[in-house]
């Protein structure tokens, strides 16, 4: 007799107890509801597979607010209640309106009358996460109309502050009320662009589509590249062409430009699309154009090569055209010039600049490694020389610019400086000539010109400059820098300039009802002025908590901040959208 195991293998029928499984699985299958278990059951299946990778993007970045005890959450949580002093005046005494009078407890419209410090600050709320302020606040964007009262508004400002505000809080969020908004929002500015050359004009009305030009009769250069961040990033979310069209444009005209070198002016005319002066900034009027050059091709994941190369031209001639070195304190900053000649004004505004700097040397060097910063395939690849040409001056103009700060009475910068010129011909002050002199005599003391260490100077008549404008408007320039170069650098210096600055601001900026500007830095007791912009709580306090935060909240390897401290996601466009929107295939490394 065959064991019991070969029985099996070799009868025409089954053991009894298999037949019967089969028999009650048939039964159980007949049942209408049980009959859908095997595609209930891989449906649960592919859920549990695929979650991870769907959820992912709009997993909460900050679930809880840190509680590690540690001095820097410590300090994190002060900056965090510092944005809740503010808010909560805000939404005492300015609900729905722009912005916060912080002296009188009234309120102003002064942006659209849409509520632009709470669009401006959205994001903030996530980072820091302040979630029942956020959904909030979602509720009254969600009522809002952009077009009820049909009146023209400012195309630049609401790009960068509402369009901006509300794609990096879909973005962190998820909210899907968000992006429809944002969409429509976007939609409503694009008649902005309708001009001869395709250069944006300076505000739009929301119902009608008409437009009108600014104060200046011609197109700023920021006004006309610091938008292209914020429309690719919404063509990319709902597939609309024209978004990337329209917001390229003013790409074509500078790619085709006839400038010398990097040197674009500050206005364009908007009917021929050529410039229409010569003042070559990296303040008023051009700031946030020089950032978008750099961002966009970050934030499009490296696949736009012309905005790089146009950046480096940029950057090559702000270095050789713009930087300069005081007489006796050597300090490195950044001034304009008009016919080619340098005016000596430095302006907060050009306190941006070391961080931007920066962040384009830190990518350089990270293309020696790839796994961090998965942007792609392609970086920044410079010489050594010039990696460490650009290293110099981020931390040069950045130390400057923190100098300004710790110069005065009340720790706070003024908003415009004019600074010492050295004795002679203009040329002789120009950190490229005294960088060849240093060179040549075999760099004395290993310090660059101005890339030393001063110290502050608390008497005015000793400091190399003088206060043209001593007011500090709660502008966030100077933090935004210290808060790149502590995150790429990992040098504690940044971080604690960075809480000096926070320390001034709660010592004098603070009042009963929020934040309000200084009118004079260097004399105490400070006065003040009856305002608190929306960016203090969109960009100074955001910078700020990011740089003592116990987490890394928003990666420089997954966001890109626009120029109102907007975080938005990295992304590439995929194969269909080059086909879509006429983008060249992306070059292989």
């Amino acid at each position: 007799m065959l064991p019991f195991h070969r029985q099996q293998l070799n009868s025409s029928f089954p053991p009894k107890r298999t037949v019967f499984s089969l028999q009650s699985l048939r039964l159980l299958y007949s049942k209408p509801v049980l009959r859908w278990l095997p595609y209930l059951f891989c449906f649960v299946f592919s859920i549990w597979l695929f979650a991870p990778y769907i959820l992912d993007y709009y997993e909460p970045l900050l679930t809880t607010p840190p509680e590690d005890g540690g001095i820097y959450s410590a300090r994190a949580n002060q900056i965090r209640a510092a944005y809740q002093h503010a808010y909560s005046s805000y939404k005492q005494n300015a609900w729905t309106f722009d912005e916060l009078l912080p002296l009188t407890g009234g309120n102003v419209n002064n942006f659209n009358g849409w509520g632009v410090t709470l669009f401006d600050s959205l994001d903030t709320m996530w980072i820091m996460g302040l979630y029942d302020l956020f959904e909030e606040s979602v509720q009254v964007v969600t009522n809002t109309s952009f077009t009820e009262n049909g009146d023209y508004v400012g195309f630049f400002e609401t790009t960068i502050r509402y369009l901006g505000g509300l794609l990096s809080a879909y973005a962190l969020s998820g909210e899907p009320i968000l992006l429809q908004k944002a969409d429509e929002l976007g939609m409503a500015l694009l008649p902005a662009f309708e001009t001869p050359s395709g250069l944006p004009m300076f505000a739009v009305n929301t119902l009608t589509g008409a437009t009108r030009g600014g104060w200046t009769g011609s197109v700023l250069w920021s006004e006309a590249l610091s938008n292209q961040m914020e429309y690719k990033y919404l063509a990319h979310l709902t597939g609309r062409r024209e978004y990337y069209e329209k917001s390229e444009r003013p790409m074509e005209i500078m790619y085709d430009a006839s400038i010398t070198g990097g040197q674009f002016p500050t206005q364009w005319d908007a009917t021929t699309g050529k410039p229409s002066n010569q003042h070559f900034s990296v303040g008023a009027y051009a700031d946030s154009a020089h950032e978008y050059l750099l961002k966009q091709w970050l934030l499009s994941g490296q696949s736009e090569p012309r905005t790089k190369e146009l950046y480096l031209r940029a950057v090559e001639s702000i270095i050789d055209t713009l930087l300069y070195v005081t007489p006796n304190r050597n300090l490195l900053y950044v001034t304009d010039t008009i016919s080619g000649f340098p005016t000596y004004k430095f302006e907060h505004l050009s306190c941006f600049l070391p961080g931007f700097e920066f962040l384009h040397h830190w990518l350089a060097l990270l293309t020696i490694q790839p796994s961090l910063l998965a942007l792609g395939a392609h970086t920044l690849d410079l010489p050594p020389s010039t990696k460490e040409l650009h290293t110099w001056a981020a931390q040069g103009i950045a130390t400057t610019c923190y100098l300004t700060y710790a110069d005065q009475a009340s720790g706070l910068g003024p908003d415009e400086m004019k600074m010492v010129q050295e004795s002679g011909p203009y040329e002789k002050g120009k950190w490229v000539t005294l960088l060849a002199e240093w060179e040549a005599a075999g760099r004395p003391g290993g310090v660059p010109p101005g890339v030393g260490s001063p110290k502050p100077e608390y008497s005015a008549a000793d400091r190399d400059y003088h206060a043209d404008i001593d007011k500090y408007l709660l502008r966030p320039e100077a933090v935004e820098s210290f808060y790149i170069l502590w995150r790429v650098t990992g040098d504690e210096v940044w971080r604690e300039r960075g809480w000096a600055v926070f320390e001034a601001i709660e010592k004098h900026a603070r009042r009963d009802q929020g934040y309000a500007s200084i009118k004079n830095v260097d004399s105490l007791p400070v006065q003040h002025l009856d305002e608190m912009p929306s960016f203090f709580l969109a960009e100074t306090l955001k910078y700020l908590y990011l740089m003592f935060v116990g987490q890394d909240i928003v990666p420089l390897d997954k966001f890109v901040f626009n120029t109102e401290a907007h975080p938005l996601p990295i992304f590439e466009w995929t194969a269909k959208e080059r086909e879509r929107y006429g983008i060249p295939p992306k070059e292989k490394p």
